[in-house]
């Protein structure tokens, strides 16, 4: 899973805002193009040679490098470590900077005159707009500088976290760059807490649980760079942490005096949640919609379960394992050594082809400062500027006792998760993605494909027979399916303002299955990162409904494997614009832009 730790971390995901939300509609932009033009079937003629596309690419290259420098957090998670030693600017005249160049930018694309370019360019221009679109909606609407003090603690967690989960360049630089972000952090705060005019009470509370969870993240992981500096190099590192970390615990403190002054939460409302479901996912469903999808997929997972001949075997239980690690090491050992099974499973069926220059995946022990909203952990590919392939995923730490559902799980059997975050699902995935020549393409990490891939990957490996039937991994699988349904119903309801935080987290226990620890941090999950939560079945359904139409015009010639590589061999993208690809089929794109 990509939680909202990671949707924040990693920028091949294009999310270089945090998520809040105001209840303000948002209008139809009056300067669109007609689009529905853009996607007719007819053979357009070609552009002007250098003109209008390759200027269109120009603006796009000159907008991620401008991102890129705005955003040097998020710049160092992806991999380029330009600026290692800075943080983003949160004054406010930066911030209106910020948000008059992308406007001004969408607007410039919305006027671009694409009628009549080549299908493959088309789809491009339809890219970068949601990319811009995307932006523009958390400016506009999310506002999370204002309402999400999550955004500024995560700024400190994750300035020094991206410095430290790969050994891009040598300790040294390491620390002497986060020496510099350190020193940066208590003057951020102060503009953080200048911005926040109408914080969220949930947001406040997640963000203050993370700021009184860092420690270890900063005294314990950052000082393993240290042992290479100089006396003094050495003493302005622990200076500027000290300082770092008093600031941090006051901004926390002061929060918390405020909590009785702050709204609940503050849905986006259905307007707003159409518009990002039709202008930045480019996704043919409207809320309704979305949410009946999410009630069906529920009562049919729900219903398999009942359908086992143990039901019991949906709810993990590390008494039916074999056995049970001793310790935190032994368990991510042993859960990292299932990997080559199911790479071996995957190339004996011919499932999917995997490339030769995959990188490493490991299992990581997650930091403390990431639980409030990421109970199950969360997975970090390579970023799109990553030189290093290798990949891990953070998994909650080890206790055989706990109640949590995913350390249950990963116990008593890890395959389906490590299908999830591995391979086939998110490494593998994001790798390919990571290596397009397309930049507009490589960029576009759309979230319903990244996830409906990696669950439907689960199920996958399952029909295909890598779990035998009546087998806790199978009863795992639909667990996974039911709750992640559940998602859906808790995501629409809670950011179209008909559910509290409260029902959210009762409906994870009641129609999801889980257990109350993993059901409020998945309810924080779905309120901090509006849709991210109905990706996994939205996407699923699509990618399930492109399956049958690929093998029906495929006829005697459809082979799986080969419709798992057409489809992720495109990069992430909207699953709308993956069927005109495959199928040269435009009306899912058409239904969107009308």
């Amino acid at each position: 899973m990509l939680s909202i730790a990671t949707m924040r971390l990693i920028t091949a995901l294009g999310v270089f805002t945090a998520v809040t939300l105001l209840a303000q509609p948002t209008p139809e932009p009056k300067t669109d193009v007609s689009n529905k033009a853009l996607i007719t079937k007819s053979t357009p003629a070609a552009p002007k040679a250098g003109n209008d596309i390759a200027a269109l690419r120009k603006i796009a290259d000159d907008y991620y490098a401008w991102r890129n420098e705005n955003f040097p957090v998020g710049s160092s998670d992806a991999g380029l470590h330009t600026w290692d030693n800075r943080l983003t600017d949160y004054s406010a005249p930066k911030i209106a900077e910020r948000d008059q160049h992308v406007r001004k930018l969408l607007d410039q694309v919305r006027a671009v005159p694409a009628t009549n370019w080549p299908k493959d360019d088309r789809i491009d221009w339809l890219l970068f707009r949601s990319q811009l679109e995307n932006s523009d909606f958390g400016s506009r609407v999310l506002q999370s500088e204002k309402t999400d003090p999550q955004l500024y603690i995560g700024e400190c967690s994750n300035g020094i976290f991206s410095l430290l989960k790969k050994e891009y360049d040598a300790p040294r630089k390491r620390a002497l760059a986060a020496t510099e972000r350190l020193r940066q952090m208590p003057a951020m705060l102060i503009q953080g807490e200048r911005n926040l005019q109408k914080p969220v009470k949930l947001f406040a509370q997640l963000a203050i649980a993370s700021a009184r969870a860092i420690d270890p993240l900063f005294n314990d992981s950052l000082m393993t760079l240290a042992r290479d500096l100089a006396p003094d190099e050495h003493d302005a590192l622990v200076k500027a942490r000290d300082a770092a970390l008093a600031a941090i615990h006051s901004f926390a403190d002061r929060l918390e005096k405020r909590l009785p002054s702050m709204v609940d939460f503050a849905p986006m409302g259905t307007a707003n949640y159409n518009y990002y479901l039709k202008h930045v996912l480019l996704l043919p469903l409207d809320a309704e919609q979305v949410a009946m999808l999410g009630r069906a997929e529920l009562a049919r997972y729900r219903a398999l379960e009942s359908l086992l001949p143990d039901p019991a075997l949906a709810d993990p239980d590390p008494a039916r394992s074999k056995s049970i690690p001793p310790d935190q090491a032994s368990f991510l050992a042993a859960y990292e050594s299932r990997e080559q099974e199911m790479i071996s499973f995957l190339k004996e069926h011919k499932l999917v082809t995997i490339p030769d220059y995959l990188g490493r995946f490991e299992i990581r022990q997650l930091p403390e400062a990431f639980k409030p909203t990421s109970p199950g952990g969360f997975m970090n590919p390579p970023g799109v500027y990553d030189k290093d392939p290798s990949g891990f995923f953070f998994i909650p730490t080890y206790n055989p006792q706990s109640k949590n559902f995913y350390i249950r799980a990963a116990i008593e059997d890890p395959r389906p998760i490590l299908g999830h975050e591995g391979i086939p699902g998110h490494f593998m995935q994001l790798s390919i993605a990571n290596h397009l020549t397309n930049e507009i393409r490589r960029q576009h990490a759309d979230g319903v494909f990244v996830e409906g891939w990696a669950l439907y990957g689960e199920e996958m490996l399952m029909r295909t027979g890598l779990y035998p039937e009546n087998s806790a991994a199978q009863g795992q699988i639909l667990r996974l399916s039911r709750y992640r349904s559940a998602r859906i119903g808790v995501d629409v309801n809670l950011h179209t303002g008909k559910w509290s935080f409260a029902q959210a987290v009762q409906y994870f226990m009641e129609a999801g299955g889980l257990d109350r620890e993993a059901a409020e941090g998945e309810a924080a999950g779905a309120a901090s990162s509006p849709t991210q939560k109905i990706s996994y079945i939205v996407g699923k359904w699509q990618i399930m409904n492109l399956l049958g139409r690929y093998r029906d015009k495929a006829g005697a010639d459809f082979r799986l494997g080969q419709f798992h590589d057409d489809l992720i061999k495109n990069g992430s993208l909207p699953l709308s614009i993956v069927e005109w690809l495959l199928l040269d089929d435009p009306a899912s794109i058409e239904s969107v832009m009308r």
